[in-house]
């Protein structure tokens, strides 16, 4: 049986000290009672009170002192309590890659693990009983050490952060892929290479009836109940959840549309931007999502970036260069490996325009992004005679 052992916490406003969780955010650990009992990964030290109470718990239910502490990635938000778990369980063996075994003392400086670990690499099995795991390397997913592992008897893939999101257990479940996409493109949206070569590796595996993230619900086959006890229900969403990662690590365009992001000082590129919308949206756009970078989630627009085939970038000129929240913008999408869409530019400057040439230099340096010409230049605010130039702007970026 597989015991779901994580825990929500739902005080947490920064995740990475970086992405927002309104929501919180909840660390995934796991508990197979078996012959030999195994912890997969343990929780961040935000949690560590919760956690051991829960595994304490349910070493008192099932009886069995754990054999085993799986570490399918080494980041602290899932490692935490290894020190501690060591200690508590004298018997207990780390099982881990070579990678992460080697990361252990940069984490648990003087920690002492002499004949209690147990390495292991691509193709490596460990019999807990009726379970046994088949360890599948994940490497920068989105760390170079991480492990994933498939147990054929339950038919369910431990998946480390791979398939995780946003946000609290049970939060958003009736909109999975909006948080996940977020989650996806903010933490492994650069590593869509490796992303497509673990998919490609879970289906050799064998039959997949339930996956079992870091973070996020369990999620499972419709036609299953789930493998984890306990009152957390999985999500019966599989199929779709491996159609989404299958379009986003291959950088293919989810949702036909446009997405405009605009910087604005002073209120002239946000009013260009929102008309440009209007224009799109009235020559028939499927879909038009905008984003003022000054103000709303980095994140979610970095999202949208990806999620649509289709982008506009609206920045007023700063300091012989662009605004800093444009170019904060630009920057992720280069360290997320933005590609294969199609951008259209409007700078604004009131006596030396800038911005189009910076963002014309950071695109260019995007594999294969098509720049849609021409870029449209504005001076302070967008006039009358300028709004045929903007109706040619939508016809290009639709084009």
């Amino acid at each position: 049986m597989i015991h779901y052992i994580g825990c929500d916490d739902p005080s947490l406003d920064l995740f990475e000290s970086q992405y927002q969780v309104p929501a919180g955010m909840c660390y995934n650990s796991y508990y197979i009672a078996d012959e030999h009992p195994a912890i997969m990964d343990t929780v961040d030290q935000r949690c560590a009170d919760a956690w051991k109470a829960k595994l304490q718990a349910i070493v008192a239910q099932t009886g069995r002192t754990p054999e085993y502490l799986v570490v399918h990635h080494m980041e602290p938000d899932h490692s935490a309590l290894i020190a501690w778990t060591l200690s508590a369980y004298p018997e207990l063996k780390l099982v881990a890659s070579a990678q992460a075994l080697k990361m252990l003392p940069q984490f648990f400086e003087g920690i002492q693990t002499e004949g209690r670990t147990l390495p292991v690499k691509e193709g490596s099995h460990l019999s807990l009983g009726q379970h046994e795991l088949c360890f599948i390397g994940a490497p920068m997913i989105h760390w170079p050490e991480v492990m994933v592992s498939y147990d054929a008897a339950s038919k369910t893939l431990f998946s480390a952060d791979a398939f995780g999101k946003f946000g609290t257990y049970d939060a958003d479940r009736d909109d999975w892929a909006c948080e996940a996409r977020r989650y996806y493109f903010n933490i492994c949206g650069k590593y869509g290479t490796q992303v497509q070569a673990l998919l490609k590796k879970v289906a050799a595996a064998g039959e997949l009836q339930t996956v079992c993230p870091l973070h996020g619900p369990i999620l499972s086959m419709p036609e299953t109940g789930g493998q984890a006890a306990g009152r957390y229900e999985p999500l019966h969403i599989l199929p779709e959840a491996l159609r989404l990662y299958d379009i986003w690590s291959r950088y293919a365009v989810e949702t036909e549309g446009v997405f405009i992001a605009h910087a604005s000082i002073h209120g002239g590129t946000k009013a260009a931007a929102e008309r440009l919308a209007e224009i799109l949206q009235a020559k028939g756009c499927p879909k038009v999502a905008t984003s003022d970078l000054t103000r709303d989630d980095m994140a979610e627009a970095i999202e949208d970036a990806f999620r649509y085939g289709r982008m506009v970038v609206c920045a007023s000129s700063y300091d012989a260069s662009v605004f800093p929240p444009m170019h904060a913008f630009l920057h992720k999408l280069q360290l997320k490996a933005y590609q294969q869409r199609r951008v259209a530019i409007v700078e604004n400057g009131t006596w030396a325009p800038t911005a189009g040439r910076v963002m014309r230099d950071m695109l260019s340096q995007m594999k294969q992004v098509e720049i849609v010409e021409p870029m449209l230049t504005l001076r302070s605010r967008l006039h009358s005679d300028q709004l045929p130039l903007l109706e040619q702007l939508a016809d290009a970026i639709l084009a």
